[in-house]
C-alpha cells in the first residue's frame, strides 16, 4: 500500500495543472507567463553583485532583505540580445523546486504585464518543433484576445547542473 501511495503522490507531483493564475511579462516583443504560486516577489532593478565564472546570462546576485539570490537575465538565457535596462526592467523572485529542495531565484525581465487566469481550454500542447529541441521548460501556449502567451515551466527552465554551477546547490 506504502508503494502505491509513492507511486501516485509521484504521479499527481510530475502532472502539472497548467488552469489558474500566470503572471505575465514581456521579453523582446513576446508575452510570456508563470504560474503565480511560483513567484514569491517583484522588485525592480537594483545593483546586482557579478560573480565570476558563471556563465553569461547569470547576472549575478543580489541581498534581497539579507538572502542572497543569484539572479538571472531571461532574455540571455533565451538567446535574445542583450538590451540596457529600462525603468519598467524588473527582477520576479522565483521558487524553483529540485529534487531535494527549493531555491529563490531572480529573473530579469523586460516588463511585467498582468495576472491572468487561464483556463485549461484556452491552453494548447507545446507544438513539436523536432526531437532536437527541448521545449520541456514550455508548459504550453495560452491563446488569449487574440495573442499568443507562452507559458514557462519555471522549473525547467534551468537544469539542476545549471542552478548548480551558480552555486545555489551544495
Amino acid at each position: 500500500m506504502d508503494q502505491l501511495a509513492k507511486t501516485m503522490d509521484q504521479a499527481i507531483k510530475t502532472t502539472t495543472i497548467k488552469t489558474g493564475k500566470y503572471l505575465t511579462f514581456s521579453l523582446d516583443e513576446e508575452e510570456y507567463g508563470i504560474g503565480i504560486l511560483k513567484v514569491k516577489e517583484i522588485i525592480g532593478m537594483m545593483p546586482i553583485t557579478s560573480v565570476p565564472r558563471t556563465p553569461a546570462f547569470v547576472k549575478g546576485v543580489i541581498n534581497l532583505r539579507g538572502k542572497v539570490i543569484p539572479v538571472m537575465d531571461l532574455r540571455l538565457k533565451f538567446n535574445m540580445g542583450e538590451i540596457p535596462y529600462t525603468d519598467r526592467t524588473c527582477i520576479i523572485v522565483v521558487e524553483i523546486e529540485l529534487k531535494t529542495s527549493t531555491v529563490l531565484i531572480g529573473i530579469v525581465v523586460d516588463a511585467v504585464s498582468e495576472v491572468l487566469n487561464i483556463q485549461e481550454n484556452e491552453i494548447e500542447d507545446t507544438p513539436a518543433f523536432g526531437t532536437a529541441l527541448d521545449t520541456a521548460y514550455i508548459l504550453g501556449l495560452a491563446k488569449i484576445n487574440g495573442g499568443v502567451k507562452i507559458l514557462l515551466n519555471i522549473d525547467k527552465v534551468l537544469s539542476t547542473e545549471e542552478i548548480a554551477g551558480i552555486g545555489t546547490v551544495s
